[in-house]
């Protein structure tokens, strides 16, 4: 069988070769399987499941951090609200994934289980695929995410949970040498990031602690701790945090009670959790 490490060198390798002007060995049938996908993938994303208004433990969200959940967990409005440029990424990503694994079945790799439902500790996800035997999650990405798969960085910067959503997909399977293969959305560059167990969390011992913590009254610690914005002492959230729709919330206690304080610099926007000295750029009220 193949081995995942040489997944994306075997794409490459047939890529080149079809510049040189060899044909490609896509068959018909892994040309109709294809378009069968996208067909489906655009479908699925113009009719979408009636959504439960009640939080729920899935396994594509058992990742994320306990606090982020607590509070996604009493958000009456946590729950679609999803913006038209948002639906369209969400669209060609489905649509770049088929496409990718119509290349990993090119290069002879072999590719089972896809959407098959899987559960761990009561919690069901629907997995992407397994490659050769191996739990694989298909992602489309921009240029900053896709280096930090490329580079190894993602269990030191994993703000959706990805990491944790691989592991419950691999306890359900009884695997544990899968990974992420990744295309950069805006070069077509691949990467095969294959971490290692220890970045990996023990997923059932996640849930066991998060199920009990998501029922308490008060939340969680933070995700992350602040960090110093500069040299003069004011502190910030933490880069995890500045997507987060509950930062504001969440660091409600920020600046002596103040909350949280916005300011815009060249660079982006800096949320201080503490001011010693006053930035000279515009404070956003």
């Amino acid at each position: 069988m193949k081995q995942l490490e040489n997944l994306v060198p075997d794409i490459y390798q047939q890529l080149t070769m079809l510049s040189d002007g060899v044909p490609l060995p896509l068959t018909e049938a892994d040309i109709d399987k294809t378009m069968a996908g996208m067909r489906e993938a655009l479908i699925s994303w113009a009719t979408p499941r009636e959504r439960n208004k009640d939080f729920t433990l899935r396994m594509s969200n058992i990742g994320k951090p306990a606090r982020q959940l607590w509070y996604e967990k009493r958000d009456e409005n946590g729950r679609g609200g999803i913006d038209g440029a948002t639906q369209i990424k969400f669209l060609y990503g489905h649509l770049l994934e088929e496409v990718v694994l119509m290349l990993v079945r090119m290069a002879g790799h072999t590719v089972t289980d896809e959407q098959k439902e899987v559960a761990v500790e009561g919690i069901v996800g629907h997995m992407d695929c397994k490659i050769n035997g191996e739990v694989v999650d298909v992602k489309s990405a921009s240029r900053f995410a896709f280096n930090k798969f490329k580079e190894g960085r993602l269990a030191q910067d994993d703000p959706f949970g990805y990491m944790g959503q691989l592991a419950g997909y691999e306890a359900a399977e009884g695997t544990n040498n899968g990974g992420f293969l990744v295309i950069n959305k805006e070069s077509g560059e691949l990467c095969m990031y294959t971490p290692d167990d220890l970045d990996k969390p023990n997923i059932k011992t996640h849930i066991n602690m998060l199920i009990p913590a998501l029922k308490l009254d008060t939340a969680p610690e933070l995700c992350y701790p602040t960090v110093p914005d500069g040299k003069k002492g004011n502190m910030k959230i933490a880069k995890g945090c500045n997507w987060c729709k509950y930062k504001y919330p969440c660091h409600k206690d920020a600046n002596d009670g103040e909350g949280l304080r916005t300011f815009k610099y060249s660079n982006g926007f800096a949320y201080l959790t503490k001011v010693v000295s006053e930035p000279r750029v515009e404070e956003f009220l």
